[in-house]
């Protein structure tokens, strides 16, 4: 598990992470956030009829896939942030989910999914003989397996349950330079390469449990499918160990401590209605009640020791164009096209986010694969005077394969 932490620690470094919330669990990415789900504001968890394959939020729904779903996805992003006359420019990458599915027929269906639930990562450095450097980088990842059953004598049901086993790892460096203000400019040769560095690494992992887990039931209708869905609450450990140095050398005062985060049960439900067969409106809804602060990383130099709450909840609206199922129509007419908006309030007391976004899912070949993008772009707003806002803009792009493994030939 440590190595495959370590792993996960490699891809964490690629990516970057907001700057909101960087000492608590940082930037917590959208459920089920797929490539073809950003492109229509990451509505559609209730959407069934064209291989979506595995939904973390809605287990349920993988039930009706009648094909093997493998997807792949990738992000990149780029922000601007500031706080008190402070501007900061970043981008990055990240891989934030790979899902893969199989249909069992009357045995129901089957998948896992690994995608990133939060994640850290900056790296700034200021001028002068007394430079300070600060770096962060870590990711919390999930391995999610999850089963689907449609209900026998009520095929419009579904049920479905999913294990969420936490994995993955953290760092922080603070690094500070000389202060050479009370010494003569003849002398600071002698405390030029002086530094003192704050280390602290960690990893993550439930505390006293392999997982936490989620149930979902849902409906299809002929023109109206819905899912509810509940995850249970867990308690996250994040094993830090801390390394006080003096000039990269000496260690002054090592430790080692262990934080835990109770994270809350979280409710989901969404609705998606087809209008004139090709037509999809959809709206999701999830809310998570925070009821206690987070403590922070913490460590040296009076660093803040919470992260105050708040109840964090998102609402998205979608709209897809179906694109034409038939292989010899003309290619623009068999892209699914897409559209959607969302806001959000962030777990983070008086944070929350606004974004929209536009995409397609342009198809590969006979059998139904598509490569999915979508362009996304927001902003990210603080009542606080002690976060930052941002502005965003994201490019995400997925790779769906379909396949019929294990089935016979008509």
């Amino acid at each position: 598990m440590k190595k495959l932490a370590a792993f996960l620690g490699v891809f964490a470094s690629l990516s970057f992470g907001s700057m909101i919330g960087i000492d608590a669990l940082g930037e917590e990415q959208v459920l089920g956030g797929t490539a073809s789900a950003a492109g229509r504001g990451y509505a559609g968890n209730a959407k069934i009829g064209d291989s979506e394959g595995l939904s973390v939020v809605n287990p349920a729904r993988l039930a009706f896939d009648k094909n093997v779903v493998f997807n792949l996805n990738f992000a990149l992003e780029m922000d601007a942030a500031s706080k008190n006359g402070h501007h900061l420019l970043s981008n990055g990458m990240s891989i934030p989910s790979f899902n893969i599915s199989f249909p069992m027929g009357e045995f129901g269906a089957l998948g896992v999914s690994l995608w990133q639930h939060f994640s850290t990562s900056m790296s700034e450095k200021s001028s002068g003989d007394n430079a300070a450097k600060i770096e962060y980088k870590g990711s919390v990842y999930e391995l999610v397996p999850t089963y689907a059953l449609r209900i026998p004598y009520l095929r419009s049901f579904s049920l479905g349950a999913s294990a969420h086993v936490v994995l993955g790892s953290n760092s922080r460096s603070l690094t500070l330079g000389p202060d050479n203000s009370e010494v003569s400019d003849e002398d600071h040769w002698g405390t030029r390469s002086t530094k003192v560095s704050d280390f602290v690494d960690g990893t993550w992992e439930i505390n006293h449990h392999p997982a936490y887990y989620a149930a979902a039931l849902q409906y299809r209708g002929r023109q109206v499918s819905y899912f509810f869905s509940y995850t249970t609450g867990y308690t996250l450990k994040n094993s830090l160990d801390y390394d006080f140095r003096f000039s990269e050398t000496d260690t002054l005062a090592p430790s080692s401590y262990a934080r835990e985060i109770s994270v809350p049960a979280m409710f989901a439900t969404g609705v998606s209605y087809r209008l004139f067969k090709r037509h999809n409106v959809m709206l999701d809804l999830q809310w998570r009640a925070w009821d206690e602060d987070i403590e922070n990383i913490g460590g040296s130099w009076a660093m803040p020791e919470i992260t105050e709450t708040q109840s964090d909840f998102m609402a998205s609206v979608g709209y897809q164009l179906d694109g034409v199922p038939l292989f010899y129509e003309d290619y623009w007419k068999r892209i699914n096209y897409r559209a959607g908006a969302w806001y959000k309030n962030w777990y983070v007391k008086d944070v929350f986010e606004i974004g929209g976004s536009i995409g397609a899912g342009l198809p590969l070949g006979r059998k139904g694969a598509t490569i999915d993008i979508a362009l996304q772009g927001g902003k990210r707003f603080s009542d606080s005077k002690t976060e930052w806002e941002e502005s965003f803009f994201a490019f995400r792009i997925g790779l769906t394969g379909i396949g019929t493994w294990g089935q016979s030939r008509r």
